[in-house]
């Protein structure tokens, strides 16, 4: 069982470090040193990982959504409840399920990621 966490923080922090992402250029001045100071996975997971985001994205954006915003944007908790109108305790529950959503696809998928950060 991988450490799902681990997996979205790592493919975060190749996507806002990616010289060649246009995430990256785009939102350079908007990104926490945090984000850009994490390990990042290698390129072939990044590839991977951003698939299946996209798939998620035309299935459930809500998750994609709150996933983007956590763990490549950064924002807190609070900030995301704010913007939702929502407690931050319910977002943690929000964040929880879409983490699982996202297992969950990499498991439907028999994804299989080096898990080496780089």
């Amino acid at each position: 069982m991988r450490d799902i966490k681990y997996v979205l923080e790592s493919w975060g922090a190749w996507v806002v470090n990616s010289s060649d992402s246009s995430i990256a250029k785009s939102l350079s001045g908007l990104i926490p040193h945090k984000i850009k100071a994490r390990k990042r996975c290698s390129d072939d997971d990044g590839i991977c990982i951003s698939n299946c985001m996209t798939s998620l994205h035309e299935k459930n954006p809500e998750a994609y959504d709150l996933l983007f915003d956590y763990y490549v944007l950064g924002k807190t908790f609070m900030s995301l409840a704010f913007e939702r109108q929502c407690s931050d305790t319910h977002i943690g529950k929000k964040l929880q399920n879409a983490e699982g959503i996202f297992e969950g696809y990499l498991m439907a998928l028999d994804v299989s990621l080096s898990s080496r950060p780089i």
